[in-house]
């Protein structure tokens, strides 16, 4: 007999975990498990701040800078479908405040506020927490308990009430809130003692549906603890943002659609009729983002579009840790409140005075844009991937080439260096230039005040690479000037650039980026052409000879002569002029290439490689542009060009195309267009000649 295709899902479904995560027990059987683990009393700060460093961290130094990055970002759990590039400077801004409120510093009765340009992944840091807190709350180590109260049958009150079947706490409470205050301190001693290394927060006072329900309870048990706490049934939390649970989040609407009680809960009218009072707290939906929130994290959306008496609620909630709902006492509460807002409604909140309130109790963290060209290009990365464009090909160093305008546009100019703005970019990237030292580049980033807040946002980038992509024009596979052009067109109608002269600087550095694209395959081009091992291998020991003779002051033996000469100044000039040695810098390069050669010669029994052409970069870079120059005139690369190639010509096409797509990532197609891109710039430039 088949299995049919209920069972197979069955099968699939872990009965341990779901029985895990719905745990239920007494109250004592409750206050054992703390006396087991008191840390699922955390607080709300607490919980996030441990979920962030089960994830791990990486320690590591940046010119001169310990960074910390936090593994949590990566959205890992997700597929890194979140994942927080080039941020790490930030982050580790935000995870220091969730420190310090979790250790209760302070930082715990202040609102935490992103801000930063569109696009910068405040909402996305915002959302992988909200998910994250998700993720955490169904781990052994994330767990959550509430409780709720429990009538199997009808038990008539004093007050002639009736209370019947399971009644949960509005806002998902803690369970030691029903312990009296008076008896927490000498039992929250017994149930954390010093050897469990953490202390039982205050946990507040019971929500006013519950202390209703208490104060009943107490009064028809004649105060007989036992009897009431008889009816209490603990159970496990598992937040869910889309069930409303530990997770909630609001976001400004048309003021006359909106009031505040989204956010503390409204009156029930149907029940008023049953309880005889709007201020019976049975007849209160006690439903809003503060109440479903509670024990998590909220998140106002564009926090400071809310009107003034959201505002009004949100310093309650940040200060004090209490909500005043509609004709009930002031509510405690325990979350995160983290918020988000971009510049210009930031400086409205610092312009107004009657905000003062609000500015002297918010912790603002800028997020700005990525800096650090690496990390930008992941985020396209993430985004246009075999899997997610079907079929298409990306020429390499597309999504470089719009990953490093997108960057150029962000950075300052350098004021004190006699430095380029894309040299700037690559010494941020981690390239290091000469005469440029690390303590150089922590100085670059000390004069720029608002690097990273300005400029075009990975949104922009990534619309107009979907552009090419869709474009009749790729009908298989885009490349670099497709995606740059689209970004030049898309200039025109960019609702976010200000005035026509920052129109004409990102133009510029467009320009800018198709020089550095040209730069780039010409010496891909060139690597190809000059890759020959054997050919390669023989100019290097050519070169080698020539230079221990002459830094030795002594002549060289010709192997077809048999006779002596004077080392080959012309060969070796040949390949340090390819790389910028001066005649006045000769000497010194020769004598670091031969203390190098010694040096590793010297330490060969330590296990070093031998010294090799690769050794030295810049030996390697002079050694196949020399080659290049060599071979091609043979190959005759700007025939390409043309419509007719002899067949050795093609032949020697083909080893150069086999090689870009071995070693440079470009497959049949992409090799062929940059043969013909890098022959075009031979032929104007043989054409200025």
């Amino acid at each position: 007999m088949s299995t049919s295709w209920s069972e197979k899902i069955a099968a699939l479904q872990d009965k341990r975990e779901y029985q895990t995560l719905n745990w239920e027990g007494s109250f004592d059987e409750y206050l054992d498990l703390v006396r087991g683990n008191p840390r699922v009393t955390r607080t709300a700060y607490q919980r996030v701040y441990d979920m962030i460093l089960s994830h791990g961290k990486t320690e590591y130094i940046d010119n001169k800078k310990r960074l910390v990055r936090y593994h949590f970002f990566s959205d890992e759990k997700n597929g890194g479908r979140d994942a927080v590039f080039g941020l790490d400077v930030p982050l580790m801004k935000l995870v220091n405040v969730f420190k310090a409120a979790a250790h209760g510093y302070g930082a715990e009765k202040r609102v935490i506020l992103l801000h930063g340009p569109v696009g910068s992944s405040k909402s996305t840091i915002a959302r992988v927490l909200k998910r994250g807190i998700e993720n955490y709350s169904r781990t052994d180590d994330g767990a959550v308990y509430t409780y709720s109260w429990n009538f199997p049958e009808k038990l008539t009150l004093a007050d002639g009430s009736v209370l019947s079947g399971q009644i949960k706490s509005p806002l998902n409470d803690e369970p030691l809130k029903l312990i009296p205050r008076d008896a927490r301190e000498q039992l929250f001693a017994e149930l954390a003692p010093p050897a469990a290394g953490f202390s039982i927060p205050d946990v507040g006072e019971l929500n006013p549906h519950c202390r209703l329900i208490f104060k009943l309870l107490l009064q028809h048990y004649h105060g007989d603890l036992t009897r009431l706490l008889g009816h209490v049934r603990v159970h496990r939390l598992v937040f869910s943002e889309k069930d409303r649970v530990g997770i909630g989040t609001f976001q400004p609407k048309d003021e006359k659609n909106q009031d505040s009680t989204e956010l503390t809960g409204d009156i029930n009218y149907r029940r008023i009729a049953e309880y005889g009072s709007d201020s019976d707290p049975r007849a209160f939906n006690f439903d809003g983002e503060f109440c479903v929130a509670n024990r998590g994290v909220i998140e106002f959306v564009e926090m400071l579009k809310l009107d003034v008496a959201f505002l009004y609620d949100l310093l309650g909630a940040t200060q004090e840790h209490k909500i005043k709902p509609k004709k009930f006492p002031q509510t405690d509460i325990d979350e995160v409140i983290i918020g988000h807002t971009n510049e210009p409604e930031f400086k409205k909140l610092e312009s107004n005075e009657f905000m003062e309130a609000l500015r002297d109790r918010t912790i603002k963290i800028d997020i700005p844009y990525i800096t650090k060209l690496s990390e930008e290009i992941k985020i396209y990365e993430k985004e246009f991937n075999e899997k997610r464009i079907r079929g298409k090909r990306i020429a390499p160093h597309t999504l470089e080439m719009a990953a490093m305008w997108a960057v150029l546009t962000r950075l300052e100019d350098p004021r004190k260096h006699n430095l380029s703005l894309i040299q700037k970019l690559k010494l941020y990237n981690g390239k290091r230039l000469p005469n440029f030292t690390e303590d150089n580049i922590k100085e670059l980033r000390k004069e720029s005040l608002r690097e990273g807040l300005d400029g075009i946002s990975p949104r922009y980038i990534q619309d107009k690479i979907s552009n090419a992509l869709v474009s009749d024009k790729s009908e298989s596979s885009i490349n670099p000037f497709m995606v740059l052009n689209e970004l030049e067109t898309g200039l025109k109608q960019h609702s976010l650039i200000a005035s026509e002269e920052l129109r004409k600087k990102y133009r510029e550095q467009l320009n800018v980026v198709k020089q550095e694209y040209e730069d780039i395959v010409k010496n891909e081009v060139q690597r190809a052409i000059s890759s020959d091992e054997e050919s390669i291998v023989k100019l290097f020991g050519n070169y080698i000879d020539n230079v221990k003779a002459y830094t030795q002051k002594e002549k060289i033996k010709n192997k077809y002569t048999g006779l002596y000469d004077e080392p080959d100044e012309r060969l070796m000039r040949a390949i340090e002029e390819k790389i910028d040695i001066s005649d006045s810098m000769k000497d010194d390069f020769r004598l670091s290439i031969i203390l190098s050669l010694v040096g590793t010669l010297g330490s060969k029994a330590g296990g070093r490689e031998a010294f090799s052409w690769r050794s030295d970069e810049r030996l390697r870079k002079g050694l196949e542009l020399k080659l290049f120059e060599d071979q091609k005139d043979s190959i005759k690369l700007k025939t390409l060009v043309s419509s007719v190639v002899d067949n050795e010509t093609q032949e020697k096409i083909d080893v150069v195309k086999g090689r870009l797509i071995k070693d440079f990532g470009y497959d049949d197609e992409s090799a062929t267009d940059v043969l013909n891109f890098v022959a075009s710039i031979f032929a104007r430039g043989d054409a200025k000649e």
